[in-house]
């Protein structure tokens, strides 16, 4: 009996070629005008466009050889589990929490919110700790940027700092 051919995904390789050059074509219609160290705006937005053009390159030669694109075991994950929607809601909250609670409770207190949320969407149940290692992590990073001269505002506004 013969086997059957595999389908092959060609349209995903070609996604993302077609991607990288939209990335590529708009990191070329952003003004030339450099910034720090002679790089433009749209240095990095070209950058990603090639390696999206490399990368969609490199996935329709793994198509053209058969390569199969089957889920693989991971360490405690089932690959054939349906997605979880509540871990997603709390990752998709992590991400957009910034957008509410930047200006009235500050980085350092936005950062540890954040944090809470995506390692409680990826699995931990530790509260009190995540809490502790998002608040130290950004005011690590509110005190860089202040170092650097980035002005975020205040560190903690409803403290009056």
């Amino acid at each position: 009996m013969p086997a059957t051919p595999q389908r092959r995904p060609w349209w995903l390789g070609l996604a993302v070629i077609i991607i990288g050059a939209i990335w590529l074509q708009q990191g070329y219609a952003l003004p030339d005008a450099a910034g720090y160290g002679g790089v433009g705006p749209g240095a990095f937005v070209m950058l990603v466009g090639a390696v999206l053009i490399l990368l969609g390159l490199a996935l329709m030669a793994q198509i053209a050889r058969g390569d199969s694109f089957d889920p693989q075991e991971a360490e405690s994950a089932e690959a054939g589990a349906a997605p979880s929607r509540k871990a997603f809601a709390f990752a998709a909250a992590g991400a957009g929490i910034p957008l509410l609670t930047m200006q009235s409770l500050g980085f350092p207190l936005t950062a540890m919110l954040a944090f809470v949320l995506v390692t409680h969407a990826f699995g931990s149940r530790r509260l009190v700790l995540d809490s502790v290692i998002g608040l130290v992590l950004g005011g690590i990073c509110w005190a860089g940027f202040s170092w650097l001269g980035v002005t975020l505002g205040g560190a903690l506004p409803l403290a009056g700092w």
